[in-house]
């Protein structure tokens, strides 16, 4: 399987900007099965969602439908999102294949420390997706400091996909808790940064690609830029078999 990192610099609520700087990324990247971009990445992290972020978002998840339908691959991404029925906003990771959504993960653990628990509500469960053979567990940003949901049991996925306005304030933390991660779910992890700054903070993306051995594939700095790496999952497997260390993990029940 090959994934495409695609690390943006998100101009704050341009979706035009951002969809023309996604495309740009994209084309120039060897071709993937599967394109990751940021949290929020059409609109920026805003805490503040009106009726105009929304048209944005809507807009944004039309481009990936688009995208998806005319290349025949893969593309995911966050967007604040609010059903035209409900009051509730959630920031909502869409996976889109073949010009329609396979799957949706709304955010669990939500950034109160920059108000987003006042703005948008939790999701409750976890999502894991096929794609391109493997299965791919999404999750968003924050998440990726609680361990527990984020445990592999049983080998219930290969890769975990982690996208993120993660600030450089806490660089280090992103890249030792992404590595974490893979280290102790003998999986894939994918993590996927913005760079530039919002009115808020600056970011110095760093996304990253790590093996379950804790070896970096990818390992970005703070450009603009976007990658594409073939992941060995035959290796993974025979990993796997040969130190299954996930067969000895503790058993325990997310509620």
């Amino acid at each position: 399987m090959k994934i495409c990192l695609v690390q943006t610099d998100i101009v704050w609520q341009d979706v035009t900007a951002n969809i023309a700087t996604a495309e740009s990324l994209i084309e120039q990247a060897p071709e993937a099965d599967l394109y990751v971009l940021p949290e929020m990445w059409a609109t920026g992290f805003c805490m503040n969602p009106t009726a105009e972020t929304f048209s944005a978002a809507e807009q944004a998840l039309a481009w990936m439908k688009a995208f998806s339908a005319r290349h025949g691959q893969t593309i995911m991404g966050s967007l604040p999102w609010r059903e035209k029925d409900e009051n509730r906003a959630t920031n909502r990771l869409f996976v889109v294949g073949h010009g329609a959504v396979t799957a949706v993960y709304d955010k669990r653990h939500l950034f109160g420390y920059g108000g987003e628990k006042a703005c948008y509500q939790a999701g409750s469960g976890r999502t894991i997706v096929e794609i391109g053979g493997l299965k791919v567990l999404i999750l968003t940003c924050y998440d990726l400091r609680f361990p527990v949901f984020s445990r592999n049991f049983a080998a219930a996925y290969d890769l975990v996909v982690y996208v993120a306005n993660w600030p450089e304030s806490r660089q280090m933390a992103w890249q030792t808790l992404l590595k974490a991660r893979a280290i102790e779910n003998q999986c894939f992890v994918c993590g996927v940064n913005r760079t530039g700054n919002d009115p808020v903070c600056h970011y110095a993306g760093g996304s990253m690609l790590i093996d379950a051995y804790g070896k970096t594939l990818a390992d970005f700095d703070a450009n603009v830029q976007a990658a594409t790496i073939t992941l060995d999952v035959e290796r993974l497997r025979h990993f796997r078999q040969k130190f299954p260390v996930l067969a000895d993990a503790d058993a325990f029940t997310l509620h």
